[in-house]
C-alpha cells in the first residue's frame, strides 16, 4: 500500500474532539499522515476516497460501534485489508478480548501517553525497524557521559528486571491493568537511563494495552532479548 520512503497514512476515528487532537498529533509525530473522522459515517466517506496503511478506531462512536465500522470497512474494501487498532476507555479483559475476536489486530486502553500510543501504532504497522536491545549512546547522554555509572545502573537494572517482570505478569493475570501500568511506568524510566531501547518500546506498548495477549507476548520476548544481549560489563 505504501511506496518506499513514504510516511504511513492513518485513519483515526475518534468522536471526542480533545482526544482526537491529542491522538492525531501523537500519531503525526511518528511521522505519519493522519486523517480524522468523528463518526462511523465520516470514516466510511474517508475510506472511500483514500487507501490507508492502518485504521485506528474508537470502540464507541455516536452512530455505531468500532466493531460495526470495522465490519463495514472489510466489506467495502478488497483484501488485503490494512491492520486495525481499536482504542477504548475500557480496561475490562472481556471487552478487550471481544475487540480482538471482532477482528482488530491490536487494542489500546485510553488514556495513554504519546510514546505508548506511538508504540502500539508501530507494532500494528509491523514495518518499523526494531530498536537495539541496548543503546549505549542514549545511556551515556542520560548519564552525562559517565560510562561507569551506565555499567553500574545496568547491573542493577538486570538484577531487578526478573522481579519487575513477575510483578507485571501477576498484575495482568489478575486483570489489574492499573497495577501493571504503575510497574511499567517505573520500568520505562529505568530503561531510559540504561539505554534498554527494545525493552522501553515493548513496555510502552504494554502500558497502552496491559491486558492484550499479543502485546504481552511481545513484551515477554523483549525481556528475554534484553537479558540475552546484556553487555558483558553489566
Amino acid at each position: 500500500m505504501r511506496d518506499g520512503g513514504m510516511n504511513p497514512r492513518l485513519l483515526l476515528v475518534e468522536d471526542d474532539p480533545i482526544s482526537q487532537i491529542y491522538l492525531a498529533e501523537a500519531a503525526r509525530a511518528l511521522p505519519a499522515e493522519v486523517d480524522c473522522a468523528g463518526s462511523l459515517s465520516q470514516a466510511m466517506q474517508l475510506a472511500d476516497r483514500h487507501r490507508y496503511d492502518a485504521w485506528l478506531i474508537d470502540a464507541h462512536l455516536p452512530d455505531g460501534s468500532g466493531t460495526e465500522l470495522l465490519s463495514r470497512l472489510h466489506r467495502a474494501q478488497p483484501s488485503p485489508h490494512p491492520p486495525a487498532l481499536a482504542h477504548t476507555a475500557s480496561r475490562q479483559p472481556e471487552d478487550l478480548a471481544a475487540l480482538r475476536v471482532a477482528g482488530f489486530d491490536a487494542v489500546a486502553s485510553k488514556p495513554l501517553a504519546p510514546e505508548a500510543w506511538q508504540s502500539v501504532i508501530r507494532a500494528c504497522l509491523g514495518d518499523a525497524e526494531p530498536p537495539p536491545a541496548w543503546d549505549d549512546d542514549s545511556a551515556l547522554r542520560a548519564l552525562s557521559g559517565n560510562a561507569e555509572a551506565v555499567a553500574s545502573l545496568r547491573s542493577l537494572f538486570l538484577a531487578e528486571l526478573p522481579k519487575q517482570h513477575r510483578t507485571i505478569l501477576a498484575a495482568i493475570t489478575r486483570g489489574d491493568g492499573d497495577a501493571a501500568r504503575d510497574e511499567l511506568h517505573r520500568l520505562k524510566a529505568s530503561c531510559a537511563f540504561v539505554g534498554a531501547a527494545r525493552m522501553q518500546r515493548a513496555a510502552d506498548a504494554l502500558h497502552a494495552a496491559p491486558l492484550d495477549g499479543e502485546t504481552r507476548r511481545q513484551f515477554d520476548e523483549a525481556v528475554a532479548d534484553v537479558i540475552a544481549a546484556a553487555p558483558a560489563s553489566a
